[in-house]
């Protein structure tokens, strides 16, 4: 049985293929400051994609706001914040927060699922 890291690891890998067939270039994977770490970022057009992969095989797409509550959300916020400080190129494009769910057959790829709050 694989661990838990090798679940994840598998499930980013086939979240980030889902995304190139859809056209998107990845920029970065496992982008980590201080306040967390984002699974994914890559641009779709004029636009920066910060992407949060679940990879679950015990709960259901309606548990999926267990694993991306508000506290969450606001370290995706914040490292995304970070990494735009870093790569300033990237400053005058849109930006999206979107959540890929995977389970054992299923990717749900869920655009703009959450925004930032000012």
């Amino acid at each position: 049985m694989p661990s838990k890291s090798a679940k994840g690891r598998e499930g980013e890998n086939r979240a980030a293929e889902a995304l190139e067939r859809k056209g998107m270039q990845i920029i970065a994977r496992n982008f980590r400051s201080q306040a967390g770490e984002i699974d994914i970022i890559a641009r779709e057009n004029e636009t920066i994609v910060f992407v949060e992969v679940k990879t679950w095989t015990r709960y259901g797409f309606e548990d999926l706001r267990l694993g991306i509550n508000e506290k969450k959300q606001r370290r995706i916020i914040e490292t995304a914040k970070y990494f735009l400080l870093e790569h300033r190129k990237y400053n005058e494009m849109g930006i999206r927060f979107d959540v890929i769910f995977i389970n054992s057959k299923d990717i749900i790829h869920i655009a703009s699922a959450f925004m930032e709050r000012v």
